[in-house]
C-alpha cells in the first residue's frame, strides 16, 4: 500500500517519484488522500492491525507537524505499550531540505524533531541506491520507520550530486538500518601526519563534504551516515579516533539539533583522541528557510563554508 498526498497514478508524487506506481497496481493500492496529515499518519495504525504493511507520504517536511500527535501517542508507543503484542510497522515518507527558493513552507529539515521520539527509526538517505536498499529494509522492519528524502537530490537537481542516480546493486538489495558508510578516505599519509580529518554528515551534507574534500587533496574523509536511528556509532568512533580530528554537517539550523547532540557523544567517547574540539555545522539561526536565493545560500551550508571550516580544523 502507497497513499498520501497526490501520490496516485494522476500525478505520481510531486517530484514523480512514484510516477508508474498507481498504473502498475491499481487504485486499491496506490491513492490519494486529503491534504491531512493527522489522518495519513493515523491510519497506519488500523492498518497495521489488520495485517497490512503501508508507505505513506507527507508531501513536504514542513507539513508533518499536523501528524506530529499520532506519531508521539499512538504510533511510537504501541509496541512498547503492548508489551510487543501491537507493534506498528509502517513507512513514513516525507520528502525534506531546501533548494532553489522553495521558501519557508517548503524547505524545512525535521530530524532534530523527529529523533526526541523515542519507538521509531529515522532513515535518510544520499542517493538512489541507499534509498531502495533502506526502503526494504523500512518495509521489512516490524517498526515504524520515517524515511527522510531531500528534494534537492530528486534526478540530482542541485548541482554537483550527480551521483545521486546510483542504479540500485541488485533487486533484492536491501541496506540495514543502522550501517554508515565511508565513501571518501584520506590518504594514509595525511593520517599518518595528523593532517586530517572526518566529516560526519547525511542527506544533502554528503556533496558538500565530498566536493570540499576534492579540494583539500586526501585529507578529508567523508562518512554518510545513512541512518540516523539506529545510528551507526562504532564506524563513528573508529573514524574520529582514526584522525582526531572532526566536523559535523548538517543542513538543519544548528542550535539544538541532532548534529550538536552527536558532536557531544563524539567529544565524550573519543576525548583522549581528539586534537581538537568536535566542530559542528549546519545552517544558520533563523526561524524558516528564506525564499530570496541570495538569503537561502547565506543561510545554508556551501562548499566553500564548509572548505573553510576544515581548513580551519586542519590548522590546529
Amino acid at each position: 500500500l502507497l497513499y498520501g498526498q497526490d501520490v496516485g497514478k494522476r500525478l505520481g508524487g510531486v517530484f514523480r517519484e512514484a510516477a508508474t506506481l498507481g498504473d502498475k497496481y491499481g487504485d486499491a493500492r496506490v491513492f490519494n488522500t486529503a491534504i491531512q496529515e493527522a489522518y495519513i499518519v493515523g491510519s497506519t495504525v488500523g492498518m497495521s492491525a489488520l495485517g497490512l504493511k503501508p508507505i505513506v507520504e507527507v508531501q513536504f517536511a514542513d507539513y508533518i507537524y499536523p501528524g506530529f500527535n499520532q506519531l508521539v501517542t499512538e504510533i511510537s508507543k504501541s509496541c512498547y505499550l503492548s508489551n510487543g503484542k501491537w507493534p506498528i510497522s509502517m513507512v513514513l515518507r516525507v520528502p525534506t531540505g531546501a533548494y532553489g527558493g522553495g521558501g519557508p513552507y517548503h524547505s524545512g529539515s525535521v530530524e532534530s524533531t523527529l529523533l526526541t521520539i523515542k519507538g521509531i527509526k529515522v532513515v535518510y538517505p544520499s542517493n538512489a541506491a541507499d534509498m531502495k536498499g533502506l526502503m526494504k529494509a523500512a518495509w521489512l522492519d516490524p517498526n515504524p520507520v520515517v524515511m527522510l528524502e531531500h528534494k534537492g537530490l530528486y534526478w540530482s537537481k542541485v548541482p554537483g550530486t550527480e551521483d545521486a542516480k546510483q542504479p540500485e546493486p541488485a533487486s533484492d538489495y536491501v541496506l540495514p538500518l543502522g550501517k554508515g558508510l565511508q565513501v571518501v578516505a584520506a590518504s594514509n599519509e595525511h593520517i599518518a601526519n595528523g593532517d586530517s580529518a572526518v566529516v560526519i554528515t547525511y542527506g544533502m551534507g554528503v556533496y558538500w563534504a565530498k566536493a570540499a574534500a576534492a579540494q583539500l587533496q586526501q585529507r578529508i574523509e567523508v562518512i554518510d551516515l545513512r541512518t540516523l536511528y539506529p545510528l551507526d556509532e562504532a564506524l563513528v568512533v573508529e573514524a574520529v579516533q582514526r584522525h582526531g580530528k572532526c566536523l559535523v554537517l548538517t543542513e538543519e539550523q544548528q542550535r539544538n539539533s541532532f548534529a550538536e547532540a552527536l558532536g557531544y557523544r563524539i567529544s565524550k567517547q573519543c576525548f583522549q583522541y581528539l586534537d581538537a574540539p568536535v566542530e559542528v555545522m549546519g545552517a544558520l539561526d533563523t526561524p524558516a528557510v528564506p525564499i530570496n536565493l541570495i538569503s537561502e545560500a547565506a543561510m545554508l551550508p556551501t562548499v566553500p563554508k564548509v572548505v573553510a571550516r576544515l581548513q580551519q580544523l586542519l590548522g590546529y
